[in-house]
């Protein structure tokens, strides 16, 4: 990984370590797969911290930028999964 996540200043460091846990769920996602659950339970946090949809969306195209990954494209597939792991398609 050679980028950086984005960020809030403001957050505290346990806010901080939840979003970061956020993106790790997003990036397991697409490299390995995670449980559906356990990334619904990581988005749930996330969201306590970061309630704004705008500020969500914006967080995202960050990431995404940074990384590659789309977490709007991975809570998506959450959404609609039929199955326990959720695993990106490259």
């Amino acid at each position: 990984m050679n980028y950086s996540y984005p960020l809030n200043p403001d957050w505290t460091k346990d806010e901080i370590v939840t979003v970061v846990k956020y993106f790790e769920m997003i990036e397991r996602a697409y490299e390995k797969g995670v449980g559906a659950e356990a990334l619904k339970d990581s988005y749930r946090a996330f969201k306590n911290i970061v309630p704004s949809i705008g500020e969500e969306k914006q967080l995202g195209r960050e990431f995404e930028a940074a990384s590659g990954y789309s977490p709007y494209q991975v809570m998506k597939l959450v959404k609609h999964a039929t199955t326990s792991t959720i695993k990106m398609q490259p």
